[in-house]
């Protein structure tokens, strides 16, 4: 007689590196086209003839149809194939720069500029389905590098459309972002898996149901709220800091005001530590380190030494920390959510991206006026009550983290 054996069951299969590495690239590059005109609305402004009153327009355009993206796009990836839907959303934002790049007024850049931040919500469906292909045990690892990835394009943007268009024109920022993003849809339409979510609502229910996440998801506003104070403070401090940066007492030039931001791109290696962390565990008091972090980038610059250069040192090394705060805080926000249930990974995602990007559309309309109005010290403490502002908050889960979370993560 054949001895019976029981069955093992086979550890299911993670998300392998280069599928891990091609996510953060296209995160990066995707995300990027949401900030290559933060430095060119002048140039832009004066080619579509666009008035000075109303070049903001250039920036905020994009913004809005991110939020838009956040909130009616990248639900759908819990409700359609998510290959396809990336590679439409990608073929929408290429012809969306296109029409950008060869804009002879305002009217057409505006509704082009809509149109990226529309499609370039791509990005956000790229997060969720790192984290349906990795195992649990190192889902906050593989979201950690991919975040790493988008942070970097978010960093890389602006030095490197200062740059180019320095060389070429603005027209061929958006003109060479537009082949790099249809190149990227067809690569990624090749490479990545198929993932056919098993929901049956309809679009209707499925936006309809945000609200109610939102409402019965305490993880998630509390999450929320913890990055809006830091994503707040990081974009009103590259708000402020380049106009200081290019002010009579440090006077850097545009290439000089770039080659700063590139410093900034050191922030990004906390992410993947911040995975780790959370992989173990320790969300609660890697969140209070981010949180400090972010108030300590502002504190730093408070200190302002005679010589120049080494005011520029220290605002670097302000920089980098601000940005490994975020980076940091980011990650375990996502691994938290992204814990919750795989059906409703992209609705809590677009939720989580929407409400934060709403305290840094706060932060940098904050910072520009209080610059204007009261200087760079005024700034500095606008922007380091944003954290410590979330910082306070975050005090509240000590008493009792179980009933707030729910469960460890």
């Amino acid at each position: 007689m054949r001895p019976t054996t029981t069955p093992t069951a086979t550890p299911a299969a993670d998300i392998s590196p280069g599928l891990t590495r091609l996510l953060a690239v296209s995160a990066g590059l995707i995300v990027a086209n949401l900030y290559y005109a933060q430095t060119l609305v002048g140039p832009i402004s004066l080619a579509t003839g666009l008035s000075l009153h109303a070049a903001g327009l250039v920036v905020t355009l994009t913004q809005v149809g991110y939020a838009l993206g956040l909130l009616f796009i990248v639900p759908l990836g819990d409700l359609l194939e998510n290959r396809r839907l990336v590679f439409c959303a990608l073929l929408g934002t290429a012809a969306a720069l296109l029409a950008a790049a060869f804009s002879s007024n305002a009217w057409l850049f505006l509704a082009a500029a809509l149109g990226i931040g529309l499609g370039s919500v791509a990005a956000q469906v790229l997060v969720p389905f790192a984290a349906h292909l990795s195992r649990e045990e190192t889902r906050g690892q593989a979201v950690g590098k991919v975040v790493s990835g988008l942070l970097l394009g978010i960093m890389l943007a602006r030095p490197a459309a200062s740059l180019v268009a320095d060389v070429a024109g603005w027209h061929a920022v958006f003109g060479g972002a537009a082949a790099i993003i249809l190149v990227l849809a067809f690569v990624l339409r090749s490479r990545l898996p198929q993932r056919a979510p098993t929901q049956a609502l309809s679009y209707r229910k499925l936006i309809a149901s945000l609200w109610t996440l939102l409402a019965g998801t305490p993880l998630l506003r509390r999450r929320a709220a913890y990055h809006a104070g830091l994503f707040g403070a990081f974009s009103l401090f590259w708000t402020v800091t380049p106009l200081m940066l290019e002010g009579p007492r440090v006077h850097l030039s545009q290439t000089g005001i770039a080659i700063f931001a590139l410093v900034g791109m050191a922030g990004a290696i906390a992410s993947p530590v911040a995975g780790r962390l959370a992989d173990a565990g320790h969300t609660l008091p890697a969140t209070a380190a981010a949180l400090v972090l972010g108030v300590a980038g502002f504190a730093l610059p408070l200190y302002q030494p005679a010589s120049r250069e080494l005011a520029i040192g220290v605002l670097a090394v302000a920089s980098i920390v601000l940005d490994m705060a975020v980076a940091a805080n980011l990650v375990l926000g996502q691994r938290a959510i992204f814990s919750l249930g795989a059906d409703v990974r992209s609705r809590l995602n677009g939720i989580y991206f929407a409400l934060f990007f709403g305290g840094g559309a706060l932060g940098s309309a904050l910072g520009a006026w209080v610059f204007a109005q009261y200087g760079w010290n005024a700034a500095l403490l606008v922007g380091m009550a944003f954290p410590a502002a979330a910082l306070l908050y975050w005090l509240g889960e000590l008493p009792g983290r179980g009933s707030v979370l729910g469960k460890t993560v």
